[in-house]
């Protein structure tokens, strides 16, 4: 159960549109590294996690996952709304703006669709932590790229906060798997899954 306080995570108040901005930014709505997918992929995860800490953890990354998810929703809103026509048309928008006018649809930068491929949720702790920190990193340097391309500052601050969060989430993340491993510190845990009985096995 989730209690929702009807703010965003950090304001967003952007007074000048820009819809060539906006195709940038959704990338981090749907796009492969987005907002989206980390929110499913951690909220998924949580359930074969076999340590009652670490589903927490994944439960608290997977939730504010969702805040930053309304966020850059939010950022591509105040970019397109109130857009002309002509505006439109000459920012490259008019292919989006005919399958969705303006409103929010998950999709990467390149136009391709959210889809649920572009996460895992593999049921080993281990294998899921390790894609945890590497799909932190993919933000991060996502962020990286739009701060690259952008310098209106009431872009760029809300930009600066997510990216700050993706790295406070790898090394969260890094305190999970330091968890994991400690608690398996009797294992090979490379090698072998304590969850099979390799009693049987040949390798």
């Amino acid at each position: 159960m989730w209690n929702y306080e009807k703010r965003l995570q950090f304001p967003v108040n952007i007074t000048n549109p820009n819809a060539k901005l906006a195709q940038v930014i959704i990338s981090q709505y749907g796009g492969p590294d987005g907002e989206m997918g980390a929110s499913m992929r951690y909220l998924s995860q949580r359930y074969a996690s076999p340590y009652r800490e670490v589903s927490a953890i994944l439960t608290d990354i997977g939730t504010e996952e969702l805040a930053h998810l309304e966020m850059v929703a939010t950022i591509v809103h105040q970019l397109t709304k109130d857009l002309s026509m002509e505006e439109i048309e000459e920012s490259g928008f008019a292919n989006y703006y005919v399958d969705h006018t303006v409103g929010i649809w998950p999709q990467a930068a390149g136009g391709v669709p959210f889809n649920a491929c572009e996460f895992q949720s593999k049921g080993d702790i281990i294998t899921d932590l390790v894609e945890d920190m590497a799909a932190e990193q993919k933000a991060r340097t996502t962020y990286d790229n739009i701060l690259r391309l952008i310098h209106d500052q009431e872009i760029c601050e809300p930009i600066k906060f997510l990216r700050a969060r993706e790295v406070v989430h790898f090394q969260r993340f890094g305190e999970a798997l330091r968890i994991v491993q400690d608690k398996l510190n009797s294992k090979n845990f490379y090698a072998f899954n304590p969850g099979f009985d390799c009693n049987e096995c040949k390798i």
